[in-house]
């Protein structure tokens, strides 16, 4: 059986600094205007060949940059939501660790919305992970669950609150893309009461 190595450091190293470029490429021009050309040019590099040496194509590197921003965002999340010990807690953390994820990440978030609307892979789909949504939906719903066991929360349908939850926090990038100047602390605030008033058992 043939083993595959891990790329080299330098080649992480490269492959890296390609897909920053390609975020802030994608982010600044749009991705119809964001060519292997005009990446390689903003990651300083020499040749269109040096992009094409670490990925395949160009819907390899966007799923790179899709993967790469929302393995950001785990991180991010994880750290606010371990530090919870209620599912309310665990709500509201959700939620405005999101928002505040989304507020100070706008380069990243501007090239995610600008992939999400306008990419098409060679099947003619769109660059949307409906694996990770499904993930993020089931990890929602945990929380909900708990919530619901220990009397926190009320009787309610956790898929349905869960997509709520999630459909809310991802409107905000659209949102910002009609008003970039829109109160996301205000934002963050009105979510949690809403979802507050939700979910509480009320007893």
């Amino acid at each position: 059986m043939q083993v595959t190595k891990p790329p080299s450091l330098a080649a992480a190293a490269r492959r890296a600094q390609i897909v920053e470029a390609a975020i802030e490429t994608i982010a600044e021009l749009g991705y119809g205007q964001a060519s292997f050309a005009r990446i390689a040019e903003r990651a300083g590099l020499s040749s269109t060949r040096l992009i094409s040496y670490h990925f395949q194509g160009k819907n390899e590197l966007i799923a790179q940059v899709v993967a790469e921003v929302y393995r950001e965002i785990g991180e991010f999340m994880s750290a606010r939501l371990r530090a919870e010990s209620t599912a309310g807690g665990a709500i509201r953390a959700y939620i405005t660790g999101n928002v505040e994820f989304i507020a100070t990440h706008r380069v990243r978030m501007r090239a995610l919305y600008e992939i999400f609307v306008n990419y098409r892979g060679e099947d003619g789909e769109r660059s949307h992970d409906a694996a990770t949504d499904l993930r993020t939906l089931s990890h929602i719903e945990e929380i909900l669950r708990w919530g619901q066991r220990e009397g926190e929360f009320r009787a309610f349908e956790p898929r349905v609150m869960a997509m709520s939850i999630q459909r809310s926090v991802d409107g905000l990038p659209f949102l910002m893309e009609a008003d970039p100047d829109v109160d996301t602390t205000l934002y963050a605030a009105e979510l949690v009461t809403i979802f507050d008033l939700a979910t509480r058992s009320g007893r």
